[in-house]
This record gives structure tokens, sequence and C-alpha cells, in this order.
């Protein structure tokens, strides 16, 4: 699963070996051979050590789910009440006649590009990138994350950098434009990881 970064290989016939002997010609003198080192001066080149691989467990669908809902149990007042301050400032706001279950109504106001709901949808959107960006760069994973005791690496086992996370985040938005697709082929995919995984190269790990 994790990629560690290459060890150093050497083939078996790289040891060095006894140096040849001069060849001595009986038709004339040589000059006797320099002498030679003892084994304790002539020490072997140090080799620096391969890394040893860290075995990981990735985290499945369910547990990133309840972690994603933890997360959003404390976004979604924080969203409304910053949708609700900005509908005071501007006076833009929803219809007073609209319920929460009227599905008809809700359908007309997002075919017809209500200025209310976009304005609500882009503030949610916002709080939401926002929050995930703070903790993934200063956390290394999201507050729901922590509670359950799991977080976010790159392919080289370490916390995900600010590039990463901003990737990260972008592949959050991809997922939703999926209709949510890309969230739910963390059910399907062999390594655990969403769409805004493979875009970020990070995993979801057990802390």
């Amino acid at each position: 699963m994790t990629q560690s970064e290459p060890s150093l290989l050497r083939d078996p016939g790289e040891e060095p070996g006894p140096a040849p002997g001069p060849v001595t010609d009986p038709q004339r003198s040589v000059a006797p051979p320099p002498a030679t080192l003892a084994p304790s001066a002539a020490a072997a080149p140090s080799r620096p050590l391969a890394r040893q691989a860290t075995a990981v467990h990735v985290v499945g669908f369910w547990r990133r789910a309840a972690a994603a809902a933890i997360d959003l149990a404390g976004v979604i007042p924080l969203s409304m009440l910053v949708v609700l301050a900005a509908g005071r400032l501007s006076g833009v706001a929803l219809p007073q006649r609209v319920g929460v279950l009227d599905v008809d109504m809700w359908i007309d106001l997002v075919l017809a590009t209500d200025p209310a709901l976009v304005m609500g949808l882009t503030l949610f959107a916002g709080v939401g990138l926002l929050y995930l960006l703070v903790c993934h760069i200063a956390l290394g994973r999201t507050l729901g994350m922590r509670l359950l005791r799991i977080r976010i690496i790159d392919v080289y086992g370490e916390p995900p950098s600010p590039a990463r996370s901003v990737a990260r985040c972008a592949g959050y938005l991809a997922g939703a434009a999926t209709l949510f697709l890309g969230f739910l082929w963390m059910g399907f995919d062999s390594e655990k990881r969403g769409l805004q995984d493979w875009i970020a190269g990070t995993y979801v790990i057990r802390a």
C-alpha cells in the first residue's frame, strides 16, 4: 500500500575481493610489490542503510463516513450562522413559504438559480473547504478523524504538505461534482481511496 523511499541495492559480486598479485616474468627482475594496508586500516566503504517499510492499515468507507458526519455536525451550524449573517447584510433571503420537505419548491429554486440559494450553497462550500484546508495543513486530519483515531498520509508516509492539502480540497469538490460517486468509490477501491485521495496522492490510515 504505502511507498517507502527506495532502498539501495547492490549486486552480490560488488563485494571487494583481494586484488590480483603482480605477474612476474622470470626473464627480468621486478621490483617487490608495495606493502599492503592492514585489514584494520583498509576499512570497507560505508553504505547507507536501507529504510524499513512501515506497515499501515488503511481505513474503510464507514469509519471515514462517521468522521465526516462528526465534522458536518460542527460545520453545518457554523455555515448557517454565516449564511444568516450574509443574508441580513445583503437583504437576500429565501421565500418564507419554503418548507424543508417541500421538494418541488426546492427544485424550482435550483432551476431558477435563486440568489439566496446560490449564496447559501457557496458560503456553505466555502466554510467547509476552509475548515478542511486548515485542519489538513495544521493537524494532518480533521477533528472527526482525530476523535476516531485516523489520519492522512502521503505516498511516503508523511503528513500531507500544503500543496497536497489544497489538491485534496479540490478533490472534495470533484467528488461532489460526480454526484458523490467519488466518495462512494472508497467502498470499492482496493486501497480504500476516494477521488480526493487519488488526486492528492494521499491515504487515510489508523493513527
